[in-house]
């Protein structure tokens, strides 16, 4: 039996895919899951433009993020994190505060998107990865300051 593939399933395919599959395994796992559906030609010729509206989506949002990625790779970011009197920093700068800097300047941006791996806690500069699309990731420059 032909069927249609709804959702991607481990070893037959991805969705939108037409798999031949046992009538029983059709009838009785995928298609009451809703993973598949019998494959009839109105049905493939639906998913063939639901995929092709998919792919465009996700190429406007790829170069999207790759614009977003050169502004934000233009402009640093400068933080203050407070210093005793001998040198050393009281505190820690997080991705909230990262996240923080880069929001105000009117970007929008998701707020898990800062990818750094521990808190700054040392005065300089630090590339901070920030990761914009599943593709697009853009290395922010931070100027942390005595504050």
């Amino acid at each position: 039996m032909n069927v249609l593939l709804l959702k991607a399933v481990d070893r037959l395919g991805p969705e939108g895919t037409v798999v031949k599959v046992k009538s029983g395994f059709a009838r009785n796992f995928l298609i009451p899951r809703g993973l598949a559906a019998a494959a009839s030609a109105q049905q493939v010729k639906v998913a063939a433009e639901g995929l092709r509206q998919r792919a465009a989506k996700v190429q406007r949002l790829k170069t999207q993020a790759e614009a977003l990625r050169r502004t934000l790779e233009g402009q640093p970011v400068r933080l203050t994190l407070s210093v005793g009197a001998d040198g050393k920093p009281f505190g820690a700068l997080t991705n909230h505060d990262i996240f923080d800097a880069l929001t105000q300047g009117g970007l929008a941006l998701d707020k898990h998107a800062v990818q750094l791996a521990e808190p700054i806690k040392t005065l300089g500069i630090v590339d901070v990865p920030v990761r914009l699309h599943p593709e697009v990731t853009a290395t922010v420059k931070v100027w942390v300051e005595k504050g």
